[in-house]
């Protein structure tokens, strides 16, 4: 019950603060508590909790922040969309519209669900859901 709440506290702390050292210490406390739940002596549950918590922050946490840190320029698929320009192909309000993004004509619809985007326009991608960008 123990290492559920120490895991409980650490997700919660890694919410707060977003650096990805808690979560990954959270992990080796899941760790433990499933060690715990099988059965797993005291020294065996410690153990599990060092050495999880120590490959997540050695290995997993390194790939996690490369990731959250990958610039504009590299990111593929619709993630490489956002923050595009576009041109309005047909007005663009609330509920639909046509634009033409990187050479591509999209369904678009106006991010703040109010604003309408005449024919010609340029907007500024900001979310793309489904097959719909949402625009700016």
């Amino acid at each position: 019950m123990w290492w559920l709440i120490a895991t409980i506290l650490l997700v919660v702390g890694e919410m707060v603060t977003t650096s990805l050292v808690l979560g990954m210490i959270a992990v080796g406390s899941a760790a433990a508590g499933i060690v715990s739940a099988v059965g797993g002596g005291g020294a065996l549950q410690i153990g599990a909790f060092a050495v999880v918590s120590l490959g997540m922050l050695v290995v997993a946490r390194p790939v996690a922040i490369r990731h959250l840190r990958t610039p504009t320029s590299i990111r593929t698929g619709v993630a490489a969309l956002v923050g595009a320009e576009a041109e309005v192909l047909s007005d663009v309000g609330s509920k639909d519209g046509r634009i033409k993004l990187a050479g591509e004509i999209w369904s678009a619809r106006a991010y703040d669900g109010e604003t309408e985007y005449a024919t010609g326009s340029l907007v500024r991608v900001v979310e793309i859901s489904g097959a719909t960008a949402l625009v700016a």
